[in-house]
């Protein structure tokens, strides 16, 4: 844009912006711009002074700095209380015991006066019996008639903000580090001034023009747009970028992942964040003597530190399968299965207890149901974990489930999350048999998502459940990671407004 474009361009508050920078001889602060300009508002002068920055007409410097004011005068009406304690000192002697600090200091003063008494060297303590003695030193008496570094400052400050190079920065320092006495404020000095840009447009007869900046019903239909100056408009002029409102991208996905299943005919359920060890364990074929119970991997709760058992029937079936396998064939654990442990309230480590105790309710097919939502454990926090996170969690009973149709089902619904390339491999957990572990490829490497299997019978016997349960825990964090391409998993969760900003909706 060469400079007669520029010229034309400039709106009213910019054109007297230049002039009354022009008659301060190119440099002044904002305030004085503003007075000598006739400017309404102060906004209106650095508004101006943006754009014509952005235009190169005009250069900001700004200069931060620090100034000092007292925070009550209450401190110079009393004094400090290493100064009352001292008066106190020569008024018994120069020899008191800490109970007589009472008489000149506050209770709650008492430990900053002996404080400061001792490292400012006005005093000396010492435990004598029962008793602490204070005792005044040489450089206590020569205090006695004169002014400290900090109360001449306090004096200083008590006429008004001072500001910080005109301070010792030992003893403001200091008295930063007490409360309650002083008030830090950040100044910013700005100066504008006018680049030879500038200069070269007021020499070109620069004149503040008043212009419409927009067309009006009223201005077209009296026909006055013919009578204004309408402001000519750069469309390669810097401007602001604008962030609508937009939900949190984990919301994003989850309304998506929610979305995905319903189309595919399932429906959400969810439970209770604390259960009993029952329905997170055993209900699921997990040994009592399972490393997972224990407490570096789960939470267990102390208040209740046990939740009662619902169903009689289903927990001796459960003690049954635990001890012999029950009638499902199997030798079942060979132990003596404990109530107790199964009463012991937890916060749920995974949402095969939604599951689970969705099909206790419902043993009978078709079953298709979903959860998303968290689960809690006794994790370290890093880049790939958290002791709080999301699970993606899914059965189907049906009469002629089989391990292809899980398959089939875990792979439609990735694929509808947009990965192409999925596979499976075997994986081991206590409750299905077989198993499998979820892998999708991303940026030319495998990434594990997740576990799936058909739930034993050791599972389902005891619920009275005939037909195949597919069933399948998936990863969400680490799925919205992939979405956005996060390397570290506690990304998702701080509050980072640019990262929220900056996200596409898509």
């Amino acid at each position: 844009m060469n400079t007669s474009e520029i010229l034309e361009g400039l709106s009213a508050n910019e054109a007297r912006l230049m002039l009354a920078l022009n008659r301060l001889k190119g440099r002044a602060d904002p305030e004085e711009v503003f007075r000598a300009g006739g400017f309404g508002q102060l906004v209106e002068v650095m508004n101006a002074a943006s754009w014509l920055q952005s235009k190169g007409a005009l250069q900001i410097s700004e200069v931060a700095r620090k100034v000092y004011s007292l925070k009550s005068r209450e401190v110079i009406e009393k004094g400090l209380p290493e100064r009352r304690a001292l008066r106190l000192l020569d008024q018994k002697g120069g020899e008191i015991e800490m109970k007589d600090l009472s008489s000149a200091v506050a209770k709650e003063e008492v430990s900053i006066a002996l404080g400061w008494l001792r490292k400012k060297n006005l005093a000396t303590i010492r435990k004598e019996g029962g008793s602490t003695i204070i005792t005044i030193t040489d450089n206590g008496r020569n205090m006695l008639e004169r002014e400290m570094d900090d109360e001449r400052t306090l004096a200083a400050l008590a006429e008004g903000e001072v500001p910080e190079d005109r301070l010792d920065k030992a003893t403001i320092a200091s008295l930063k580090s007490r409360q309650d006495l002083v008030v830090e404020r950040l100044v910013i000095d700005r100066t504008l001034e006018m680049t030879d840009l500038g200069r070269e447009l007021v020499e070109m007869g620069l004149q503040v023009k008043e212009e419409v900046a927009q067309l009006t019903p009223e201005l077209i239909q009296t026909g006055k747009w013919r009578e204004v100056t309408i402001r000519k408009y750069d469309v390669r002029s810097f401007a602001p970028a604008i962030y609508p409102g937009k939900k949190h991208p984990l919301t994003r996905v989850a309304d998506e992942i929610r979305k995905i299943f319903v189309d595919m005919g399932f429906q959400e359920i969810d439970e209770e964040f604390v259960q009993p060890a029952f329905w997170n364990m055993d209900a699921l074929f997990t040994p009592q003597d399972h490393p997972a119970r224990e407490l570096q991997d789960t939470f267990y709760l102390k208040k209740p530190n046990r939740l009662e058992l619902e169903d009689e029937e289903i927990i001796d079936r459960v003690c049954n399968v635990h001890e012999c396998g029950g009638g499902t064939g199997s030798l079942g654990w060979r132990y003596r299965w404990c109530r107790e442990e199964s009463e012991r309230a937890l916060l749920r480590t995974h949402t095969t207890v939604n599951t689970i105790r969705h099909l206790w309710k419902h043993p009978q097919p078709p079953v298709k149901v979903f959860s998303l939502s968290k689960v809690f454990r006794n994790e370290s926090i890093d880049a790939t974990h958290l002791p709080e996170f999301g699970q993606i969690e899914g059965i189907v009973m049906e009469e002629d489930a089989s391990f292809d149709m899980l398959c089939g089902v875990i792979k439609e619904f990735y694929g509808r999350m947009g990965f192409k390339d999925i596979r499976f491999r075997p994986g081991y957990f206590p409750y299905v048999e077989p198993g499998l572990e979820v892998e999708v490829r991303f940026k030319n490497s495998w990434m594990e998502l997740g576990g799936a299997g058909v739930f034993r019978p050791e599972v389902t016997e005891p619920f009275g459940i005939k037909h195949p349960v597919l069933a399948w825990g998936l990863g969400f964090e680490r799925l919205a990671m992939l979405r956005w391409n996060l390397k570290d998993l506690r990304d998702l969760y701080i509050s980072d407004v640019d990262l929220l900003r900056t996200s596409p909706l898509i």
